[in-house]
């Protein structure tokens, strides 16, 4: 089942040196990722000349997440989604990095791989069709979420705006400060007695 996509890693790990050393050093360790809620996973393994892929369940690092997350990550490196727990990895976070490292160095041109297929022109227009679908979903979703954002906030009023929050925070900050003082004034006015 894995087979295609195993061969494609593997082309790309011997079309590069240094995607070759790095598999040569993490011989023997293994990186799983897995879809949160599918109960999928898949887990690759450097042989040290090549990596192979399977469906075990044990791993030195995990990198999980749902799927809508993980497309995330893949399609536009944004480590804040670590930052959220959106994705979360485990295990040995350097072998998770050297993998990733690697994967990015091996990783298939998509519409190279088409070309070998159909042709440069039609894997070209292809390539730019998916890249405008991907802007086209990556604005749509920004616009719907500051629509949604704006509803919440103006409309229904079931979040405050980013200014009320900032004036709530300032006072209690200013409250903080105030029962910061007023404990000070007691610890003097214990001392005096």
């Amino acid at each position: 089942m894995f087979g295609p996509l195993e061969s494609l890693l593997n082309r790309g790990i011997r079309g590069s040196t240094d995607a070759t050393r790095r598999c040569r050093e993490l011989a023997g360790r293994s990186f799983r990722i897995e879809l949160d809620g599918l109960n999928l996973g898949l887990t690759l393994v450097s042989r040290g000349d090549h990596v192979s892929l399977s469906r075990t369940d044990t791993a030195d690092a995990c990198l999980s997440g749902s799927p809508g997350a993980l497309a995330r990550l893949a399609a536009s490196g944004d480590e804040g989604l670590l930052r959220s727990r959106a994705v979360r990895i485990s295990g040995d976070p350097l072998v998770a990095k050297d993998f990733r490292d690697l994967i990015d160095i091996a990783a298939p041109d998509f519409e190279e791989e088409l070309a070998r297929l159909v042709g440069d022109v039609t894997a070209r227009q292809a390539g730019n069709l998916l890249r405008g679908l991907g802007s086209w979903g990556r604005d749509a979703a920004d616009r719907l979420s500051r629509t949604v954002a704006e509803y919440l906030q103006e409309e229904s009023r079931d979040l405050p705006a980013r200014a009320e929050v900032e004036a709530f925070l300032d006072r209690v900050d200013r409250l903080a400060e105030d029962v910061a003082r007023a404990e000070a004034r007691l610890r003097r006015l214990e001392q005096v007695r």
